[in-house]
């Protein structure tokens, strides 16, 4: 088939490339794009395309956000400026941000260390983070999946912070255990991440 269908099989190819897609669900991805009329293929290439050039990462925080706007986390006047949680990409901020139950900024580090998966400490926004704690910083929380990579990125980081700033007037703290180990934020029911918040503990 692959010699009989190229263009199948490129477009598999691509789609082969885009990861967390699950081998299983490839064909089925494939074929819900050759289902599409015309017009909503190109409303959807419209909005990625879109969605590229339109974000970008903030300079303080590294969230997502509009080319021509501000970062509405960063500039929001309702928030508390004085704490910081740490997390590790832009949908964890958005696990928490859905609970309603933290009001204060966020720093996205991009991923956790894994030397497995090509990540080191160089790949993630530390140096923002570190430099952001230099201001009003009160309270410093990590907020990272409970995964054996989340757990030795938060301690490296940890150890970084406290070598950069031994007498640090502010407080790390960790989410509590509400979250199961071994799961991401994204997965989890919002009233176990507000749970984890509100109970967070000393790291």
């Amino acid at each position: 088939m692959n010699d009989q269908l190229p263009t199948l099989t490129k477009l598999l190819k691509q789609l082969q490339q885009v990861p967390y897609l699950a081998s299983k669900n490839l064909y089925r991805v494939a074929h819900h794009f050759l289902q599409m009329d015309a017009q909503r293929l190109s409303q959807f290439n419209a909005v990625l395309q879109e969605a590229h050039a339109g974000l970008k990462k903030c300079d303080i925080c590294c969230a997502w956000q509009e080319n021509q706007g501000s970062c509405i986390y960063c500039s929001s006047p309702r928030r508390d400026k004085n704490t910081i949680c740490v997390v590790e990409t832009w949908y964890d901020l958005y696990a928490i941000e859905k609970t309603g139950g933290f009001t204060g900024l966020y720093h996205v580090l991009g991923g956790a260390i894994s030397p497995l998966d090509g990540i080191s400490p160089e790949d993630l926004s530390l140096p923002q983070l570190i430099s952001r704690l230099a201001s009003s910083c009160t309270e410093l929380i990590f907020a990272l999946n409970q995964t054996p990579e989340g757990e030795a990125t938060s301690s490296y980081i940890a150890r970084k912070i406290k070598h950069a700033y031994p007498q640090a007037p502010f407080k790390i703290t960790c989410l509590s255990r509400g979250v199961p180990v071994g799961s991401s934020l994204e997965s989890v029911d919002r009233v176990t991440v507000f749970k984890a918040l509100a109970e967070r503990r000393l790291f």
